[in-house]
């Protein structure tokens, strides 16, 4: 198992490359054929995305105490 600050680094690492790829995909949506109007479903869906991604990343590694880490992720 990791240490905090390792998965910290990692979890970081991981949701910034995911955060850039939904970005430029939803950019490059709608600048392209589909413009602004087509786009804006893609964008809806893209923020959701990437909220959920954000709270997972504060909830997996900023949020758990060292007291969830020594038992296994339960709280007692």
């Amino acid at each position: 198992m990791l240490d905090r600050l390792t998965t910290i680094i990692v979890a970081a690492i991981a949701t910034f490359l995911v955060v850039g790829f939904i970005t430029g995909l939803a950019w490059s949506i709608s600048v392209g054929f589909a413009g602004f109007w087509g786009g804006l479903p893609f964008w809806v869906i893209a923020v959701s995305v990437l909220a959920m991604a954000l709270y997972d990343f504060w909830e997996e590694t900023i949020r758990k105490d060292k007291k969830s880490d020594k038992t296994g992720g339960k709280k007692s």
